[in-house]
């Protein structure tokens, strides 16, 4: 396996890492309230952009890869916050599975 080599000087984006909390509401939903697990840095890289058109109403979504130091809670599900932009986590892999570092695809909805 090819060790991948990543700067450490470009993770300069300092983020919240941020994980779902979900509480009964007494029917038969829940609320849903985000709390932060730990401040991160990461480098941040656009991957793309879409925007879709239904229902009457467009929809913009933006692709972001975040690299941040390897951490054994991070899991798809959970977002980065940063200067009020949200993102979802939707992957999360260590690109040599050498433990030193995860990357992280995003999606950032309604730009």
């Amino acid at each position: 396996m090819r060790v991948e080599f990543i700067d450490p000087g470009q993770l300069r984006h300092e983020v919240a890492l941020e994980s779902a909390s979900l509480t009964p509401d007494g029917l038969v939903g829940h609320t849903e309230s985000w709390t932060e697990v730990a401040t991160v840095f990461a480098r941040i890289e656009p991957i793309g952009a879409t925007s879709e058109f239904g229902a009457g109403q467009k929809r913009e979504t933006a692709s972001h890869r975040f690299t941040i130091r390897h951490r054994g809670d991070v899991a798809s599900g959970m977002r980065f916050s940063a200067n009020g932009r949200i993102f979802e986590i939707l992957t999360v892999s260590d690109p040599d599975e050498t433990g030193r570092y995860l990357v992280c695809r995003t999606r950032e909805d309604g730009l």
